[in-house]
């Protein structure tokens, strides 16, 4: 089993408690046996490289803290390539891939697919 945290929505409130909730999952999800995982894409995808308020800074230090913690962190490669982000955000170790292409993954996963 798996749940995921899909930020889409780039209001303060998506971004912060979309990137926080992931590691407060993961503090009991082990114990069941489920899988934590975060997907970035539209409007938020554009705040992984930006830091221009403190929204921005709280966004991307708890994106950064949850990939150090080894919970995967995937963001849109058309995206990124469209924005010019791609090698910023792969050295940053988030996994790049299709959006629509991780979206059928969660479905056949059967994943529980939280949106912010």
């Amino acid at each position: 089993m798996k749940t995921v945290a899909h930020i889409f929505h780039d209001d303060a409130d998506s971004l912060i408690i979309g990137s926080r909730l992931p590691a407060r999952v993961a503090e009991i999800a082990a114990h069941d046996d489920i899988g934590v995982e975060v997907f970035v894409f539209g409007p938020a995808q554009r705040h992984l490289t930006q830091v221009d308020t403190e929204t921005d800074r709280v966004f991307n230090a708890q994106i950064d803290a949850v990939i150090a913690a080894g919970i995967p962190v995937g963001a849109c490669i058309n995206a990124s390539r469209a924005e010019g982000t791609q090698t910023t955000l792969a050295q940053r170790g988030l996994k790049l891939s299709v959006a629509r292409d991780e979206f059928i993954r969660f479905t056949l996963e059967r994943a529980t697919v939280i949106t912010f």
